[in-house]
């Protein structure tokens, strides 16, 4: 990892001015992928590193959007399902002539099969739809259809009904586009100018007899070495922001990967000498292979920067122990940060986590004002007006 030596940031003569955008990238080269979890962690869980050109402004809380291209292998399995050989010519979006090759590798989305798919390729047959997509057509075969593409990629679709794709142009109103994939920025440009970093979940999975990979954390993984090349952009996310009051309390709940923002935002503090009280709620599987940032942390405490850190390992006890859990362990103090001005910030798993410490958090305001849970979405509401409660869930 690049040495957090504090630096003077750059000044962007417009917030944010950029003229690279999802459609019109900056190439970057990757400085750094080290693997954040152990060898016996059940994640792979990566720290990527990023070269920007000069002009390049973010703030932490922002996100890195990565243009991805999909496998080799899965490309040729793609071509050999329809009976093409990739040479062929068609236009994309832009109506840029190319070979079907590249636009199944770099502009087509040949990964998870979505429903809208489903009825695209029906419409490929005419009238002789064969009767298994048949039933997967319309609005009161919704749920069938969901569970269908559940875990299939477009390939199984082909296999399973072949000889719809008659002419490989029909491939774009078939397939969505390959999109680029949102990454919480896990770095400060005070303390790397020229860099942004981010922290990145393998997504690896077995689906109906195949193995299967996140499109983009596949890339990651697996393709993208020290010196490569990744097509990225800057996305900005006004709606997550430190407090402008530098010695305002900071309070932030980031398991696994959720983690990002917040060691951006205690790099950025640290390096520009803020002094604002931090307090860090940070959980994952064990502690010896899923500590994402451990020494980096430890360093901070000692520093002074991180005032508190609280983790959850779930598994390194009988009973399961997660990141609300210590929240409510730790609700009298909580509640005096709270009561002291403190922003609450939540970055995470949107369908579970994150409702759960919302839930915890009403709970630790109940608690400690001696009111009820209607006097505490009282107390949270007004906290969300003045924006002293944000969330960066996914």
């Amino acid at each position: 990892m690049s040495d957090s030596s504090v630096a003077t940031p750059p000044t962007p003569t417009k917030p944010h001015a950029t003229k690279y955008t999802r459609n019109q990238p900056y190439i970057s080269r990757v400085l750094t992928n080290d693997r954040l979890t152990g060898p016996e962690s059940e994640k792979e869980t990566l720290h990527i590193e990023l070269d920007l050109e000069d002009g390049m402004i973010y703030t932490p809380g922002d996100a890195v959007g990565i243009i991805p291209t999909n496998r080799e292998q899965q490309v040729e399995e793609n071509l050999s399902a329809l009976g093409f050989n990739g040479t062929e010519r068609v236009l994309d979006h832009y109506k840029v002539e190319i070979s079907l090759h590249e636009a199944l590798t770099t502009r087509l989305g040949i990964g998870k099969l979505a429903r809208g798919s489903l009825n695209q390729y029906a419409k490929l047959f005419g009238e002789n739809v064969p009767e298994g997509l048949k039933k997967l057509q319309g609005q009161e075969n919704k749920a069938i259809a969901e569970e269908y593409v559940w875990g299939r990629e477009f390939v199984d679709l082909v296999k399973e009904f072949p000889g719809a794709v008659t002419d490989p142009q029909q491939l774009f109103n078939v397939l969505q586009r390959l999109t680029p994939r949102m990454y919480s920025i896990a770095s400060s440009q005070a303390a790397h100018p020229n860099e942004v970093h981010t922290t990145v979940r393998v997504v690896r999975y077995n689906a109906h007899g195949a193995e299967r990979q996140g499109v983009c954390s596949g890339h990651m993984g697996e393709r993208a070495p020290v010196d490569a090349s990744l097509p990225i952009f800057l996305h900005e996310n006004n709606a997550f922001r430190l407090p402008e009051d530098t010695d305002a309390p900071v309070i932030m709940i980031g398991p696994g990967t959720g983690i990002a923002p917040f060691r951006a935002f205690l790099e950025h503090r640290q390096a520009l000498g803020e002094k604002g009280p931090m307090w860090l709620f940070f959980g994952e599987q064990r502690r010896v292979s899923d500590f994402l940032y451990e020494q980096q942390f430890a360093r901070m405490q000692a520093e002074g920067v991180l005032t508190k850190l609280d983790t959850a390992f779930s598994r390194d006890q009988g009973k399961k122990v997660y990141v609300q859990d210590r929240m409510q362990e730790n609700a009298s103090e909580l509640y005096d940060w709270l009561e002291r001005g403190a922003y609450f910030y939540v970055c995470g798993d949107a369908s579970r986590m994150a409702k759960d410490v919302e839930t915890a958090l009403l709970d630790v305001i109940a608690r400690g004002s001696n009111g009820t849970l209607e006097h505490a979405s009282e107390y949270l509401a007004a906290m969300k007006k003045a924006k002293r409660y944000q969330r960066d869930v996914y």
